[in-house]
């Protein structure tokens, strides 16, 4: 079986070093279709910066080759000085391709993903000046909480005034909280603690994973809920397995980064129940669907399911000492290597198709694919379970 190193360093990095710099006007070209063709002129998303950068920075920090760092150095770079709102503060939604903004949007879920970028190029590199910008997106995000009845209100104009269409993606509900912005303020939040110890980032951190315990996280299904009105009023039925394995071991990363033990063993308690709703969506062939809405399932095999699932699983078998979640981790880590890595062109294919078709009409590289999960798994499975 393929080495998750063999598979970072041989095939996921050098995918986006070799075809999606952009040497002609900066940063990262936005996108590499299905087929594998070049759209030199697509716009370029902040979120799929940010993730660039994030990845380069952790493998630089992890793996320690000099290369990984230039390309983090550009995407910091470019991620500064293209996307950073010098006169409203927090990032853009979306640049065309020679870097002027198109969609000047303020979405709260790609602030979280810059904040995620600047601490781990500061925790790479020790640049002093990305921390600070990891603060400035703090703060930034602290202003978008609800005072009242808490958590992270979704989306703002330009100028961080209300906005109609909050909606993240256009599959996505249009309400005013939910649970994927939330998990990605988590996780940002969890790698600030590692180097910057701030009495508001705690109380904030705190906040927030008792947020998923008593308003995400349903007691009665396992499930996290995933829409919700201003008033914390569930939204629809839909179900994420994805992102309930993704939750499990991010809840339970933030809880250890946190240092409060009691707050701890409440988490420990609860993603277990998490693990096993997550299950609910494993398929005969050893891999995590998609979603399931009510009695309809998507059964697409999505990349970063797949991805999140070999980590939480390995996660949740090591917490529980269960070799059932250590299998099935194995079970996903061997239908990715057979179904989803491209071993001619490169990189892993958006999905399989229900059907066990290459999934062709969504991205090989883009807005939303990246180099963040499948890659964030390689390095996870290297530095904390010491797997190579």
């Amino acid at each position: 079986m393929k080495g998750f190193k063999e598979e970072i360093e041989n095939n996921i990095i050098p995918y986006w070093m070799d075809k999606m710099v952009d040497t002609e006007h900066g940063g990262f070209y936005g996108r590499i279709d299905g087929d594998n063709v070049l759209d030199r002129m697509a716009n370029k998303g902040v979120v799929m910066h940010a993730r660039i950068l994030w990845t380069f920075a952790a493998s630089y920090r992890v793996l320690g080759h000099s290369t990984y760092r230039q390309i983090a150095e550009r995407a910091y770079l470019y991620l500064r000085d293209y996307f950073m709102d010098k006169e409203y503060g927090g990032v853009f939604w979306e640049l065309d391709f020679r870097g002027r903004p198109v969609n000047r949007k303020k979405q709260t879920y790609a602030q979280g993903f810059a904040l995620y970028a600047f601490s781990e190029y500061y925790r790479a590199t020790g640049c002093t000046e990305a921390l600070d910008y990891a603060k400035k997106q703090f703060y930034q995000i602290e202003r978008c909480k609800d005072d009242e009845l808490g958590g992270y209100w979704e989306a703002f104009t330009e100028d961080w005034q209300p906005i109609a269409d909050m909606r993240l993606s256009e599959k996505d509900e249009n309400e005013a909280k939910t649970m994927n912005t939330h998990l990605h303020i988590l996780e940002p939040y969890t790698n600030l603690l590692r180097v910057w110890i701030d009495a508001d980032l705690v109380k904030a951190h705190t906040d927030l994973i008792s947020l998923f315990l008593e308003r995400i996280y349903s007691k009665a299904t396992g499930h996290l809920q995933l829409f919700f009105d201003a008033k914390w009023q569930v939204k629809g039925q839909m179900q994420s397995f994805g992102h309930d394995i993704e939750a499990a071991w991010l809840l339970l990363e933030a809880a250890k980064v946190l240092g409060d033990l009691d707050l701890e063993e409440k988490v420990k308690t609860v993603i277990p129940h998490i693990a096993h709703a997550a299950l609910e969506g494993i398929l005969p062939d050893g891999s995590l669907a998609y979603e399931r809405n009510n009695a309809h399932w998507d059964r697409d095999r999505h990349w970063w399911v797949q991805a999140e699932a070999v980590l939480g699983f390995s996660y949740l078998g090591k917490l529980l000492n269960d070799k059932l979640y250590q299998e099935k981790a194995e079970g996903i880590w061997a239908y990715i290597q057979s179904n989803l890595i491209d071993s001619e062109e490169g990189e892993w294919y958006w999905s399989r198709l229900e059907n066990g078709e290459v999934n062709r009409a969504e991205d090989k590289a883009g807005f939303w694919k990246c180099p963040y999960h499948n890659g964030r798994m390689c390095l996870e499975m290297i530095e904390n379970f010491g797997i190579k």
